[in-house]
């Protein structure tokens, strides 16, 4: 028998997009979602621009854009998030009432390759401490949150969220109000933590926007943000002398020197923020392997 054609989705109006942007804050979506989100549906516009496709909302049309995406050298973790995006974007169209179908339900995700995890050896991490030395405003902010982040992993935009109400000193606690899927946490931070954040407090409190909630101030009059955020780790970086350094290493770091040093997995999930066990079995995995390495050179099973 002939194989049944897909059903067409109807042309994907540019107009909606706005309106599940508003959605999508209304649920209270965090920035850095809204913003994946959005720039997934505006890349499948300009990519149906371009190739003079039709922007239906159906599987042959969705299927053309990313493979597309991967045959341009894509990440598959990029093309995964742009179909999310527009998965995602479908079944809302659906629900509103805007469309008839949901073409899209149940669309295989894009398979993404399991990468190694790359995490700082403690040698890094010293140095990238290290190169936040000095008194100034600047240096023992930068100080405070690389020895956050080391500490407790925190996500991005949890760091850059915090308030100084958020930190309590006397109890080694940071709250982070907001995380991932909107869920609060307490997590720990150590006496050297402590005393770094605490001599970043006595400098913020001469600055001109001390009287401001946000933590994390700039040194040029203003809060600290997601560029700011991502250039002073950067700075440090090469300061420190760390080749190819990415910002979400310290989570991975985080994560790994937790295991190494005998944390237990259920802690590792609470401090981190996980619910699902899929990126706990990332760590797991990474620190079971440093281990088998480590074993392996002391059985030398190649001494014949």
């Amino acid at each position: 028998m002939p194989k049944k054609p897909e059903a067409q989705g109807e042309i994907l109006d540019p107009g909606y997009l706005e309106s599940w942007l508003i959605h999508l804050r209304g649920s209270r979506k965090s920035d850095q979602t809204v913003k994946s989100y959005r720039d997934g549906v505006r890349q499948f516009l300009s990519w149906c621009a371009a190739t003079d496709t039709t922007p239906r909302l159906d599987r042959p049309t969705v299927r053309s854009f990313i493979a597309d995406l991967l045959e341009s050298g894509r990440e598959p973790a990029t093309a995964h998030s742009r179909q999310m995006s527009l998965c995602r974007l479908s079944h809302w169209l659906f629900d509103e009432g805007e469309i008839d179908e949901d073409l899209l339900r149940r669309l295989p995700a894009v398979k993404v390759d399991t990468k190694v995890v790359r995490q700082l050896s403690e040698e890094e991490c010293k140095a990238l401490i290290e190169a936040c030395d000095g008194k100034g405003f600047r240096d023992r902010r930068d100080e405070a949150i690389v020895r956050i982040l080391l500490e407790t992993g925190m996500r991005r935009g949890e760091l850059i969220g915090m308030t100084v109400d958020d930190i309590d000193l006397q109890e080694g606690i940071c709250i982070i109000r907001r995380g991932k899927g909107g869920k609060g946490r307490v997590v720990s931070i150590g006496p050297r933590t402590c005393k770094a954040v605490d001599r970043y407090l006595r400098q913020r409190r001469r600055h001109r926007l001390a009287d401001t909630a946000a933590l994390w101030l700039g040194d040029r009059g203003r809060t600290l943000g997601y560029n700011g955020f991502y250039f002073t780790l950067q700075y440090r970086a090469k300061l420190a002398g760390i080749e190819d350094f990415w910002p979400h290493m310290l989570r991975n770091t985080a994560a790994a020197r937790w295991l190494d040093r005998g944390g237990s997995e259920g802690g590792l999930m609470a401090m981190a923020g996980w619910s699902r066990r899929e990126m706990l079995d990332r760590y797991t995995q990474a620190a079971s392997e440093r281990r088998a390495i480590a074993e392996a050179r002391r059985l030398d099973l190649g001494d014949f």
